[in-house]
């Protein structure tokens, strides 16, 4: 009679031991906003992290503190991202549920802001400008640059 208890809790210890290695552990990472318009962000958060400014086509390094991200990318994988960019005084907070890019590491999450409410997320190990980063720097339009 003890031969058989034995043997089912072994099974299922075994079966949870399986489903343990089948979750995707997480690595922490620091957020990063990059503006792709001519408007200002008063702040901007993905699943809740994150919190910073950006100026109107402005980018920066990944400094807000803190998220994190599966440490294995999968397909259709999604964050809720939130953001205010007010008009005026008025706040206009807008949120939007984005597929993350694919990564081979994970690193850095930046959220990036286009017109229309175009968004797109995507973890990097290196900081928008980098050769290697894969969306373009914003660039403020010529009819817009007023330092000539």
């Amino acid at each position: 009679m003890k031969l058989p208890f034995a043997l089912a809790c072994a099974l299922l210890l075994n079966g949870c031991a399986l489903l343990a290695k089948e979750e995707s552990p997480t690595a922490g990472a620091q957020v990063g906003i990059v503006n792709h318009t001519g408007r200002f962000i008063y702040s901007a958060t993905v699943n809740g992290a994150g919190g910073g400014t950006m100026s109107a086509w402005g980018a920066g390094v990944a400094n807000i503190c803190c998220t994190s991200i599966p440490s294995v990318w999968y397909p259709g994988m999604k964050v809720l991202v939130r953001w205010d960019m007010p008009e005026g005084r008025t706040h206009v907070v807008k949120e939007k549920v984005v597929e993350v890019e694919r990564y081979d590491e994970p690193g850095s999450i930046y959220m990036h802001f286009f017109p229309n409410d175009e968004v797109r997320v995507l973890s990097s190990l290196v900081d928008p400008g980098h050769p290697n980063y894969p969306i373009p720097l914003p660039v403020k339009p010529a009819a817009l640059d007023t330092r000539r």
